[in-house]
């Protein structure tokens, strides 16, 4: 049996959301509510992170390991091909998941993995700076958030617009991560390693926020491994971490991509504009 926590609301096509490295499913509420109009919403806690059990020390949490649990969760849940949406380190499992078992479709927020060989160094201080600041300076951090300027300046490298993020939802960024148990090893199930092209017959939908500072251009952003026909998308004003940052334009995006309404060039990748929010 499957360990992972997840939540479920709304009615419609299944659609599972998969977090980022040091988050947890409590991240996609700003745009569940929308989603929930339309799709069976499952927003899962990956293995060590919000109410899921860390692996066993002897199993290392890589991607695709992540992938098998979230894929055994399916099978007990009676869900043969979800629509998946991953972001960062969730893309990546979603990638990996959708070369594992059928799925609806593939949309991928600023998906982990794209690169050349191992992680990048400029990732990997990234996150591991994020993670020592959330653990070691947590009071005075969670004092600092609180304010429109504290938010500003502690989430300004994952989040394109910082202020916009109520003190609630950036207290529970800041405690997510520094207490998530399978930060440590999960991160380095990933440095080593990189997505390697899987067979996907999903139609996948890829997009990045025009300020995402972590996963940068030359870096960060190889498209060879990913299939052809894959579109591309902007999410204008959003970082790494997009839902807070615009969830009306977030929503708009993973409904387009599930419901196929985004036109495809067959044999070539194409890009297309970024969906505007209302928020």
């Amino acid at each position: 049996m499957s360990t992972l926590a997840f939540s479920r609301s709304g009615t419609g096509p299944p659609l599972v959301l998969l977090h980022p490295l040091g988050s947890s499913s409590r991240m996609w509420a700003p745009v569940v509510p929308a989603l929930g109009e339309r799709f069976d919403v499952i927003a899962v806690d990956l293995p060590g992170f919000g109410g899921s059990e860390a692996l066993p020390a002897t199993q290392e949490p890589s991607p695709a390991v992540l992938a098998d649990r979230v894929s055994a969760l399916l099978d007990e849940l009676g869900i043969p091909a979800p629509h998946v949406v991953g972001n960062s380190l969730g893309g990546w499992v979603a990638l990996e998941l959708a070369g594992r078992r059928p799925v609806a479709s593939l949309t991928l927020l600023a998906p982990a993995g794209l690169w050349r060989k191992n992680t990048p160094l400029y990732c990997r201080a990234t996150l591991r700076a994020s993670r020592w600041l959330a653990r070691a300076a947590a009071r005075p951090v969670l004092r600092l958030v609180d304010f429109r300027l504290g938010r500003a300046v502690v989430l300004g490298q994952t989040h394109g617009r910082p202020a916009r993020m109520t003190a609630a939802q950036a207290r529970q960024a800041v405690i997510d991560l520094g207490t998530c148990p399978g930060f440590d090893a999960t991160l380095r199930a990933t440095l080593r390693r990189r997505y390697e092209s899987l067979p996907v017959a999903a139609p996948v939908v890829l997009a990045f926020g025009s300020r995402d500072r972590v996963l940068l251009r030359f870096q960060s952003r190889h498209l060879e491994q990913l299939p052809p026909t894959t579109v591309l998308a902007t999410l204008p004003g959003c970082g790494h971490l997009p839902v807070a940052d615009d969830p009306g334009a977030v929503a708009a995006l993973i409904t387009a991509s599930a419901e196929g309404s985004i036109p495809r060039q067959p044999g070539a990748r194409r890009s297309i504009d970024g969906l505007q929010g209302q928020s």
